[in-house]
């Protein structure tokens, strides 16, 4: 009787010290009882610096959630570097983050080409490179870059919305394509022929510039000149601006479509001249802080007052800064699912189990969705139409499917 006694007590025993082990914290390098470092990229300076409002907007998003008490008790300490928009700046200040800060995943870099420059570098060390800020479709590939996830919709399926689109609205286009000579504008290019499928030949004339010209006013001479009706406007919000500029000044008048990552209205159309960008089309899938229909909304009006706290010196016209706090929630979503568990293998476990999230600043319909074969976590769009003043949503929000 004794005996048995001894042995339901060593048994109990056992399971409360299994137990305990289990319910022990697990940590990689960047994280502990007290905080969790992350890493990124940003161009502040260079020739695509319009972006680098997303990284400080990211870093003011984390210095409320650190203020609100971090993420299951630990402080989130993002350190943001600039790269410029170089590869080669990227690389360096990647493995300073890594090396030195020893940060534990590394999110939202910038820009197609810094993103590829990082990736084996990343996945060979197994970093996650978690939610980059590009859309190159080749963040969507776990089966070979399975520490590399994307966030917003791919060049894959805003491509395939507007081909299809133009299929259907104008049959007989015209269409001239100006895009950036690297993987990002290459990227875009392809997939617009790939949806317009058979009916590709309708690309009639593509001119293409680099980050290092001056302007891009010769190629949209070129691009007139091919006698095409409809323009698409590929590039980064410095040539897209003076792209919009440059169609409108010398009297072109293509239906003209501009990515949806240029399509920020402080940062393109205002430089480039409203007047000059009414009815201009873009895609979008986050609410505009300028349109007057979210002007009761909650959410916008939480962000508002989020902006005049935590990141006075931005925009609040800044589509950019909506970009950035939705970033940056999906982060915290993440790491608050990790719990005691921040490894960098659980990290990317979380990333590849959302379902259904809805993000208060996304445009209502749309959520995140990824899984262990699905990296990008949007997919769906909404056409918009730029009225002077504003971006008008018109349609329905479609959903593709992403490479």
């Amino acid at each position: 009787m004794r005996s048995g006694r001894i042995r339901v007590l060593a048994g109990l025993l056992a399971g409360l010290l299994a137990m305990a082990v289990w319910a022990e914290p697990k940590y990689d390098p960047g994280a502990s009882d007290s905080e969790i470092r992350i890493g990124q990229t940003m161009p502040y300076t260079g020739p695509a610096s319009a972006y680098g409002t997303i990284g400080r907007a990211q870093a003011a998003y984390f210095q409320m959630i650190n203020e609100r008490g971090g993420i299951n008790g630990r402080r989130v300490t993002l350190i943001t570097l600039d790269d410029g928009y170089s590869p080669e700046k990227t690389i360096d200040q990647t493995r300073r983050l890594i090396e030195q800060h020893q940060v534990l995943a590394i999110f939202q870099s910038l820009g197609t080409a810094a993103n590829t420059a990082i990736q084996r570098y990343l996945n060979s060390k197994k970093i996650p490179q978690l939610f980059v800020s590009t859309g190159a479709s080749k963040w969507g590939d776990p089966a070979k870059f399975p520490w590399t996830m994307g966030w917003q919709p791919s060049y894959h399926v805003e491509s395939l919305v507007y081909a299809k689109f133009i299929v259907r609205t104008k049959p007989d286009a015209k269409i001239a394509v100006l895009y950036q000579n690297d993987e990002y504008g290459k990227d875009y290019l392809l997939n617009l022929k790939a949806g317009l499928g058979a009916r590709a030949g309708m690309v009639i004339k593509e001119a293409s510039y680099d980050v290092t010209d001056d302007s891009v006013d010769s190629q949209i001479v070129a691009l007139r000149a091919s006698g095409a009706d409809t323009l698409f406007i590929f590039a980064t919000p410095k040539f897209a601006a003076q792209a919009i500029a440059g169609t409108y000044d010398i009297g072109w008048k293509p239906l003209q479509f501009v990515n949806n990552v240029s399509s920020s209205i402080t940062s393109v159309l205002q430089p480039a001249g409203l007047d000059k960008a009414v009815d201009l089309i873009t895609s979008a899938y986050l609410k505009e802080p300028t349109d007057p229909q979210w002007s009761k909304d909650k959410a916008l009006k939480d962000w508002l007052e989020w902006m005049k706290r935590y990141y006075p010196q931005g925009d609040l016209a800044d589509t950019y800064n909506v970009y950035g706090f939705a970033a940056a929630q999906t982060l915290a979503y993440v790491l608050k699912q990790c719990g005691d568990d921040l490894t960098r293998e659980n990290v990317m476990r979380q990333a590849s189990a959302i379902r259904n999230l809805e993000l208060p600043l996304l445009l209502p319909g749309i959520r995140l969705n990824t899984s262990a074969t699905d990296y990008f976590p949007i997919k769906q769009l909404q056409l918009a139409r730029f009225d002077g003043k504003r971006w008008v949503p018109f349609g329905d929000v479609l959903t593709a499917t992403s490479k």
